[in-house]
């Protein structure tokens, strides 16, 4: 796993959402998510669900997702008919049988790739297994320049309630380096038909250091970001994900990395955070700022966080059930062959021990800035504290995190960095493997 010793970005996972990490996940361990579904008695925790929509216009340069670019209507049809396939064969395993949705999330990929017609047939189609009518969220990423009025008004209808807008930048050469689709007359566009049609809440994202950002534009953007008032502002730090397009040229050309440097990023992030500070807004988590922390709630992290139940449908999509973690297979024809034949299409898992839950919990919620340890013991019946008692000293010397009684906290300067201090948490054989 690659940790940022060195002030340059380079090649490497940096961005912790899961433990043990993906990398041990394995296809004999599917048999784990297969008694899962068939458990007669469940834990009583959140049902969410993850759909992934792998379609976009382009490939960004810093993307590794599974991605699929210039697909036709009908190769969006076969995969909302999979999905749907997908959808009924879960909602009739007997562990999730007539349970509620809590949260849903469509993530990509661009989920608004899709046409309004598709977008609806999608809802008509899903709902035949599964409705979000009893959803306390249902987010949905979208990419500005695939909006019109008449889907930002589909998207109401189908009952998003968060609209998640990737940004990312406001400079149209920027955008045009890394791979964007979209330039900005389209963001402000996208933007106006948003608050035209009106949702609860409504998400922007920026990303910091990105190839050719300087101190000028950095400081625009996030003044720009403030003037459009969103409930959330999510600011990632650029990195360098294995397979992305500049990671491959950093690896095949032995180029320079492109991106700016750590302490570059973290310098601009926290500027960012005063100043949004000063706009009335607050820090809700290391990435993410709320204009109020009572009703800026992001549920499905919140639930991802905290072990809930989270379906997986799509291609390469990650799911959580009953403390099995599994993921789909990654590939379109596999995955859509899979349920084709009638089978769920899942293609690895794992089943952490009851140690690595604790491990997973604390670390996903330390990102966040907080940690409640007097949850977590009664939770796994432990002393939170005492597990990670030396990881905890060493980061609180090195002025990273703070510890007042049962809480643990991260200071503005844990909060800057804080996936790189997480793998000190992790069981000792998994802190340098490769993390995806």
């Amino acid at each position: 796993m690659a940790t940022d010793t060195s002030s340059t970005t380079e090649v490497g996972s940096y961005f912790i959402s899961n433990y043990p990490p993906f990398s041990q996940w394995t296809s004999e361990a599917v048999a784990e998510i297969d008694a899962a579904w068939d458990a007669g008695e469940t834990d009583p925790v959140p049902l969410g669900m993850y759909l992934h929509i792998p379609f976009c216009r382009k490939r960004c340069k810093f993307c590794y997702f599974r991605v699929y670019t210039n697909q036709n209507a009908n190769a969006i049809a076969s995969y909302v008919e999979a999905i749907t396939s997908e959808a009924k064969m879960l909602a009739a395993q007997p562990a999730v049988e007539g349970r509620d949705l809590d949260f849903v999330y469509f993530g990509g990929g661009t989920p608004s790739y899709l046409s309004s017609r598709q977008l609806k047939f999608l809802r008509e189609s899903l709902e035949e297994s599964f409705t979000w009518e009893t959803a306390r969220e249902v987010t949905f990423e979208c990419e500005p320049g695939t909006l019109s009025l008449d889907k930002v008004q589909a998207l109401s209808e189908i009952g998003i309630t968060r609209v998640s807008l990737g940004i990312e930048n406001f400079d149209d050469d920027i955008l045009e380096e890394n791979g964007r689709a979209h330039l900005s007359p389209e963001i402000f566009k996208a933007y106006d038909w948003i608050q035209q049609v009106g949702f609860p809440q409504v998400n922007i994202d920026l990303i910091a250091g990105m190839v050719g950002e300087t101190e000028e534009n950095w400081q625009s953007c996030v003044e720009k970001a403030i003037e459009l008032k969103p409930d959330n502002i999510t600011i990632y730090q650029m990195e360098l994900p294995h397979n992305t397009v500049y990671s491959q040229q950093i690896k095949d050309q032995g180029v320079a990395s492109p991106v700016a440097d750590w302490p570059t990023k973290r310098r601009w992030v926290s500027e960012a955070m005063d100043r949004l500070l000063e706009a009335g807004y607050h820090v809700s988590s290391g990435n993410e700022m709320v204009s109020d922390l009572e009703t800026d709630r992001f549920v499905y992290r919140d639930n991802l966080f905290r072990g809930s139940d989270i379906l997986a449908l799509g291609v390469s999509s990650f799911g959580h059930f009953q403390g099995v973690h599994y993921q789909n297979l990654d590939a379109i024809e596999e995955y859509q062959a899979a349920v084709t034949a009638g089978g769920l299409p899942i293609n690895r898992a794992l089943r952490p021990s009851d140690a690595q839950r604790l491990i997973r919990e604390f670390v996903l919620q330390l990102k966040e800035g907080a940690v409640d340890t007097a949850a977590l013991d009664a939770k796994f019946s432990t002393r939170t504290l005492e597990e990670f008692s030396e990881a905890l000293a060493n980061q609180q010397r090195a002025g990273y995190l703070e510890i007042d009684g049962d809480h643990v906290r991260l200071t503005r300067k844990g909060l800057l960095q804080a996936d790189s201090l997480l793998p000190e948490y992790f069981e000792p054989e998994y802190r340098r493997v490769r993390y995806t």
